[in-house]
């Protein structure tokens, strides 16, 4: 363990809240320079809060901020500026301000007393512009852009701020996925190859999972959890953390899955390979409970089953199928009307998937083959009758 000397960024026993009273106590954060901190947790929870006090918009109740050793608190408004840019979520007064203006703020910690670009700041905010794809807009009006292109925009004056630490309030909350992943794509290289601190609260766990060094847990009972990715996502703390009592959240996929139907199932899937998943999903959609198999326990499909089928006959991992998981099967298409074949390829190890399509065949089950939305309706339909 090295020593917390060493850390770039720390806090010291920070308490952070509102009117003298904490809402979240000694706060004890150590990342090193070219870290990606995360913070996550549900709303109202206090993130939001405890990046307020990184940026010294409020004042810690107790405890300090300590950045290359030194408290926040001690670093003169160009000093830190020069050191720490933020990303905000709040809007911004633009006062009929180009994109191109707003980023040029960005060089304002280090132009002189009238202000004034020079060469290199225009080079310097001509190349924010560009890292996040937006020179198209830069002569726009900000405040007739959409809110994902202003995210964008501020991003850029963050980055042409050139800083040592960048703090971002929720960054991607109004992006959408392709440039969700070009931010988080531009902060990661931001740490990776220029050494920049990142420290951000995000509410997509499965980006947060993929982009971080460390992550911070912040729960709605005031309690933090610190660790690296692989401590902190697994299904038990993402469950207790977030409250999740319907539905599951699955750690290993980043993927969520509403609560599975109720009741005795009426339909079989025999899927694998990944061919069920949309199926299951479906199912679901309409209410209609339902078993499924064969499928291995390492199949990408598994987990998606075991948490919306009210039954899965499953064989062990690597293991070609076996009489046990195929009689188990058997007997769950016994209890069904249908079956639906989602469509599964055959190979050496599930060889016994064709053999369970004929049973069905043979005991004169209903079968669908890779069903429209139209036909699931009509099983739906058929079971109320």
């Amino acid at each position: 363990m090295q020593r917390e000397e060493q850390f770039y960024f720390r806090t010291d026993k920070l308490s952070v809240g509102y009117h003298g009273k904490p809402l979240l106590k000694d706060i004890e954060l150590g990342i090193y320079k070219g870290q990606i901190l995360t913070l996550i947790g549900p709303n109202g929870s206090g993130k939001s809060t405890i990046l307020k006090n990184i940026i010294r918009e409020m004042t810690p109740v107790g405890g300090a901020v300590m950045l290359e050793g030194k408290d926040i608190q001690n670093y003169g408004s160009r000093e830190f500026a020069k050191q720490m840019s933020v990303v905000l979520t709040e809007r911004v007064n633009t006062e009929l301000l180009s994109c191109r203006d707003i980023v040029a703020m960005g060089r304002y910690p280090y132009t002189n007393y009238f202000g004034r670009l020079t060469k290199e700041d225009e080079r310097i905010v001509d190349e924010a512009l560009e890292s996040v794809s937006a020179l198209d807009i830069a002569d726009k009006d900000f405040s007739q852009i959409s809110d994902g292109q202003r995210q964008r925009i501020m991003l850029a004056r963050a980055i042409c701020q050139k800083p040592q630490v960048i703090v971002l309030d929720e960054p991607t909350s109004f992006l959408d996925i392709r440039h969700k992943i070009e931010l988080l794509d531009i902060l990661q290289k931001m740490a990776v190859k220029e050494n920049v601190t990142v420290i951000l609260s995000l509410h997509e766990i499965e980006l947060a999972n993929r982009i971080s060094d460390l992550v911070m847990c912040v729960r709605s009972d005031g309690r933090l959890i610190c660790g690296t990715p692989s401590e902190i996502f697994t299904d038990d703390i993402i469950r207790e953390l977030y409250g999740i009592k319907s539905g599951s959240y699955n750690c290993l996929f980043g993927c969520t899955e509403l609560e599975r139907p109720e009741g005795a199932p009426k339909v079989f899937v025999a899927g694998g390979a990944g061919s069920g998943v949309s199926v299951y999903r479906r199912l679901q959609h309409f209410g209609i409970p339902f078993s499924a198999g064969i499928l291995a326990e390492n199949d990408c499909e598994y987990q998606v089953a075991k948490e919306l089928a009210a039954e899965v006959a499953s064989e062990k991992a690597f293991m070609a199928f076996s009489d046990n998981a195929f009689e188990r099967a058997c007997e769950l298409i016994d209890d069904v009307s249908y079956v639906i074949d989602a469509g599964c390829p055959i190979g050496d190890t599930n060889l016994k998937m064709a053999e369970l399509l004929e049973y069905a065949q043979k005991t004169d089950k209903i079968i669908f083959c890779k069903p429209t939305d139209k036909e699931i309706r009509h099983i739906k339909q058929m079971l109320a009758e």
